[in-house]
């Protein structure tokens, strides 16, 4: 073999090798770069889906804000109703009441609340109080009950008041008393609260 004949099968040899050694750093560099492209898709679809399950948090944060905001308004509008239409219903009662006062029936109620009181208090002193609004009815409802009975210096729509002195009692069948005590306990869920 001459030299030149070494000189070329080395440069082939050499080019072959380099051909070869290239091959394979450029089949390396293809898989780092595939693994690179691999891990930047599942980094930008985790960054993706992070930023979806950010926003989609958010987006119930502000649904729920406005929801409660609408809620609230809601409940002030249904609590303004429900307290206009209570008004309303008590200024009915108020007059049915007072309607009543001017029925037959109205003495007749009275003198049964009087007896009523009498019977409770048994041989206990009592002083019955009827309101200034009924001090016609005075003369008739002392006749028919044998009762003490004062007209009270304090309006209470009708009804009587009653208290026994020595046992600190006090008989509370007032319109007044009763219209304020259901007032005050009256719900829209079904009427009155009973524990």
């Amino acid at each position: 073999m001459t030299i030149d004949e070494k000189l070329s099968h080395f440069y082939d040899v050499t080019i072959e090798d380099a051909q070869a050694k290239a091959a394979g750093i450029l089949e390396e560099h293809r898989k780092a770069l595939a693994q690179m492209t691999e891990k930047h898709k599942a980094d930008s679809q985790e960054n993706a889906q992070v930023q979806i399950k950010a926003e989609t948090a958010n987006a119930r944060r502000e649904i729920n804000k406005a929801l409660s905001a609408e809620q609230l308004t809601i409940k002030r509008d249904w609590t303004k109703k429900q307290n206009e239409l209570k008004e309303k219903l008590f200024a009915e009662v108020k007059t049915q009441l007072e309607n009543f006062r001017n029925t037959p029936d109205y003495p007749a109620y009275l003198e049964s609340k009087i007896k009523e009181a009498l019977d409770f208090a048994e041989q206990d002193k009592i002083n019955i109080y009827i309101s200034p609004e009924d001090s016609a009815l005075l003369p008739d409802l002392v006749e028919r009950t044998k009762a003490f009975i004062t007209v009270s210096a304090e309006d209470f729509l009708g009804g009587i008041k009653a208290t026994i002195p020595h046992k600190n009692i006090l008989i509370d069948h007032s319109f007044a008393g009763n219209f304020q005590a259901v007032y005050k306990e009256f719900k829209f869920d079904g009427g009155p609260k009973h524990e």
